[in-house]
């Protein structure tokens, strides 16, 4: 219950700050008070500019996230935040939650049968160490580093990519990585793909829809897709506590029922990824442009909007 606490003060901390300038002006139509909110954040002062906001509020309240004109706009970019955040928490919650069952399967830390707890313990936590230190952690870095460099959809894609790569190198030869002398690689490799998730769609997935829909609807668009992460990862963490099972009783956890095995698992995480990379050609690229422009605000009513397609 300790965790309730943060939670608690974050709740506080947040209902202390002003709501974000642009629902204020855009949704609320209250320039003066978002004017007022903005010189008080900035400690300095911002005069409103009335004219400048109509400007961008185009049949702001004329359509809605069920509507024909939502679809038009948007329904491509809702499909393609939903379905890679979905493909991409199966793929890594089974990996993060089940790293202790792996590593044991390919012996590189015993099984849980031949050590006392504190053991187990230690031995878990430094492998999961070692794994968040070189691949993990240093993955965000370069996202933070590169992002407004090349781009979130050249980071989400080749992020996506490099787990497929990874994941079939580790699945494919898996009983080669499960013969002694052979355990350094397979951590290697497994590194990566936790470097190329956090360099990759793991960042680019709660980022992108922020950034691509209207601000009166923003924050459903991105709790839908944050959902559908969400489900992924119920869907991977159940699925692969099950499916990477062995065949025979000797090679399952007792009380499992037969699985598929941690070789074809590990397949299954591989194609996941790989449905990730391909609805990640639906995702538009928000490098430059600002929060109006992506969310097509300033387009007219009757006025044919123009998807973005451009990925410089």
């Amino acid at each position: 219950m300790f965790g309730s606490i943060p939670a608690a003060l974050t709740f506080y901390w947040r209902m202390q700050m002003p709501e974000t300038a642009r629902y204020t002006a855009l949704i609320a139509r209250n320039t003066k008070k978002a004017a007022a909110d903005m010189s008080a954040v900035l400690q300095q002062d911002i005069v409103e500019e009335v004219e400048v906001v109509e400007s961008h509020v185009v049949g702001g309240d004329t359509w809605g996230l069920f509507s024909r004109q939502f679809a038009k706009r948007h329904g491509v970019h809702l499909l393609a935040t939903t379905t890679t955040w979905f493909f991409l928490d199966i793929a890594f919650y089974s990996q993060n939650l089940f790293q202790k069952d792996i590593f044991s399967k390919v012996g590189w830390i015993p099984k849980a049968a031949t050590m006392n707890a504190i053991e187990e313990v230690y031995r878990v936590a430094r492998a999961q160490a070692i794994i968040a230190m070189c691949g993990t952690v240093p993955g965000y870095w370069f996202t933070v580093a590169f992002i407004d460099i090349i781009g979130r959809y050249i980071i989400q894609l080749q992020g996506f990519f490099f787990m497929t790569v990874f994941m079939f190198a580790l699945a494919i030869p898996y009983h080669h990585w499960t013969t002694p002398g052979h355990h350094t690689g397979f951590v290697v490799l497994y590194a990566f793909t936790f470097f190329f998730a956090n360099f990759g769609p793991n960042s680019t997935t709660f980022i992108v829809p922020a950034e691509v829909f209207p601000a009166r609807l923003r924050s459903t668009c991105h709790g839908i897709s944050a959902a559908c992460g969400k489900a992924g990862a119920i869907v991977g963490t159940f699925g692969f506590l099950y499916s990477s099972q062995g065949k025979t009783a000797a090679t399952r956890d007792k009380g499992y029922p037969k699985g598929i095995g941690m070789k074809n698992s590990l397949l299954v995480l591989a194609f996941t990824n790989l449905a990730g990379l391909t609805m990640s050609l639906l995702v538009p690229e928000a490098k430059g442009k600002s929060l109006e422009e992506m969310a097509l605000e300033t387009v007219e009513e009757g006025e044919e909007p123009q998807p973005f397609t451009s990925r410089v």
